[in-house]
């Protein structure tokens, strides 16, 4: 079976769906983001948008283990020969560290709040303790990491999405389709 998942040219549904589901709460937490950051300081519309915000961050963490137990038995499709070896070091290293930083920005926006002594709950069902002692330097620390995540996060999707337009519409090498949805499988 990973012989067979490393030699076909696509991401297996699963690893794609994986992706497209990502880029989707990505989506939505940015907006929700910034609706926050709108929002009256000690308002409750504030409050529920830091719920949702943060609810759907662990959505993504838990989505991004998930991921990276995935891919150690279910290998992603080797890289086409038409990619220069700067060109695979490149995609490589931008999809490790987007991961990466999807995960650290989830347990940074945790922190953030678990230090600053507040309430850290998933969709208000359930309330997740703090595992962090309470701390106003830590609290201060993990949110100015959060919004440094944030800027890397906007550059890497730049780059992320560039390259794959650039690979589908004007190189037109196959490597987009790798990742786009397909009917049948």
């Amino acid at each position: 079976m990973q012989g067979k998942a490393a030699a076909d040219p696509v991401y297996d549904p699963v690893a794609r769906g994986i992706h497209w589901v990502n880029a989707m709460l990505a989506a939505v937490v940015v907006l929700l983001a910034w609706g926050i950051s709108g929002a009256q300081r000690h308002g409750s519309a504030r409050e529920s948008l830091i719920v949702l915000h943060g609810s759907l961050g662990i959505v993504i963490l838990l989505l991004m283990l998930f991921w990276a137990g995935w891919r150690i038995r279910h290998p992603a499709p080797s890289l086409r020969p038409v990619l220069s070896r700067i060109e695979m070091m490149l995609a490589r290293a931008t999809q490790t560290t987007l991961h990466a930083a999807f995960v650290l920005m989830s347990l940074t926006g945790y922190v953030s709040l678990a230090a600053a002594g507040q309430r850290v709950s998933f969709f208000g069902l359930v309330e997740i303790p703090a595992l962090v002692p309470e701390s106003g330097l830590l609290s201060q620390v993990a949110i100015a990491l959060h919004l440094i995540g944030e800027f890397v996060i906007y550059g890497l999707l730049a780059g992320h999405i560039g390259a794959a337009l650039i690979h589908g519409f004007v190189r037109r090498d196959g490597i987009l389709e790798r990742m786009l949805p397909r009917s049948g499988g």
